[in-house]
């Protein structure tokens, strides 16, 4: 039995179909690309305000907000935060994300500087040191063009992510009565590096802090800045403070408070990111690169100069040299030559003195013949 070209050209995009299926929705919703809400993916908790369930008894209790699509549209028509740091408020559509068993929650202390503890000179170096655990530290984002553009994520069931220290004044008191104000800080870090094999972390205040009393507080986050995610309500604190005091009568304020040239930089930095738009390409790294390219081409020149001068002075001193030698070679050819046409002179006249003595030398006494 005989197969037309069309038909065995349908066999074999069946065969192929068959071995390499297209990702069902549920695939490509896993992989980040589908628009379209996986029917797995649903929660049925969030079908429900409370009222109903299982601690509904508690008195002032508020009614949940309710969806049967996960609020998958709950920004719609609303200012997005779209990765940015957007100071008048904004929208964040992302996924909470992966949260951790209740054995493997975050937990922080700061080791220094200590509560009660000897006061720290002002105007001077110190560092901040805090331990951790359950955290899989030194891994941070772009703060300017991903923040909370991500969910959580876990790795070997521990948080994935990273700390920071923010110390804020607290005016004539370590016991105010009013809470501070978030938008001043004295100093703030991020700690981005990885923690030692005890899970010790640091930041060094350069500079120190004016004279004061102060509060250090930790702020542990996942890679995206949102502060990190537990698994049950009745816990302690990701996080720690603790306060301090600074003595002395320096006054400079920290390069990286709020009003310090670290601050003002990084707020800018944030806000460029804003008027930049979501997603779209650091106008300025092109110049950078270019700059970076002018000055590799202008020091590749710079050298090709130098070595093509160097070059020249080479040839040059060994054209010299071979003169030199050439000229002292052809003086001690010609020194050679005087003194063997010299020497020959010599042997020629001694030869014809030789001759002439011989000569006279006969003359004197002739040749006798003997007669037997």
């Amino acid at each position: 039995m005989h197969f037309s070209k069309v038909a065995a050209a349908a066999c074999l995009f069946a065969t192929y179909a068959s071995a390499n299926p297209s990702p069902t929705i549920d695939e490509r919703a896993t992989s980040g690309s589908g628009t379209t809400l996986s029917a797995n993916a649903i929660q049925s908790g969030s079908f429900v305000d409370g009222s109903a369930e299982v601690g509904a008894a508690e008195v002032g209790q508020a009614k949940s907000a309710t969806s049967t699509n996960n609020f998958i549209n709950n920004c719609s028509g609303k200012t997005l935060t779209n990765g940015l740091q957007i100071l008048t408020g904004s929208c964040n559509g992302i996924p909470m994300g992966d949260i951790p068993a209740k054995t493997a929650m975050v937990s922080s202390v700061i080791t220094f500087p200590q509560t009660n503890g000897k006061a720290i000179a002002s105007d001077t170096d110190f560092t901040i040191t805090v331990q951790m655990s359950n955290i899989v530290s030194g891994s941070f984002t772009n703060a300017d063009a991903t923040y909370y553009a991500a969910p959580q994520a876990l790795s070997g069931g521990k948080v994935v992510g990273h700390t920071h220290v923010t110390v804020q004044d607290m005016g004539s008191s370590l016991n105010p009565t009013t809470a501070l104000d978030a938008t001043k800080f004295a100093f703030f870090k991020g700690i981005n590096t990885a923690a030692d094999s005890q899970g010790v972390l640091s930041a060094t205040v350069t500079g120190g802090l004016p004279a004061g009393n102060y509060r250090v507080c930790t702020m542990a986050s996942a890679s995206n800045h949102q502060p990190v995610l537990m698994p049950v309500a009745q816990r302690g604190t990701a996080d720690d403070c603790t306060k301090f005091t600074v003595s002395g009568s320096g006054t400079t304020a920290n390069a990286a408070s709020n009003s310090g040239s670290g601050g003002v930089a990084a707020a800018a930095a944030a806000a460029s990111a804003v008027a930049n738009g979501a997603g779209n390409p650091d106008p300025n790294a092109s110049s950078a690169a270019a700059g970076a390219t002018s000055a590799t081409k202008a020091s590749s020149n710079s050298k090709a100069t130098t070595t093509s001068k160097a070059s020249k002075a080479t040839t040059t001193a060994k054209a010299a040299a071979s003169k030199a030698t050439t000229t002292a070679k052809a003086a001690a050819a010609k020194a050679t030559t005087t003194a063997k046409a010299g020497k020959a002179a010599a042997t020629t006249a001694a030869s014809k003195g030789s001759a002439k003595a011989t000569g006279k030398k006969s003359k004197r006494q002739p040749r006798r013949e003997f007669i037997s």
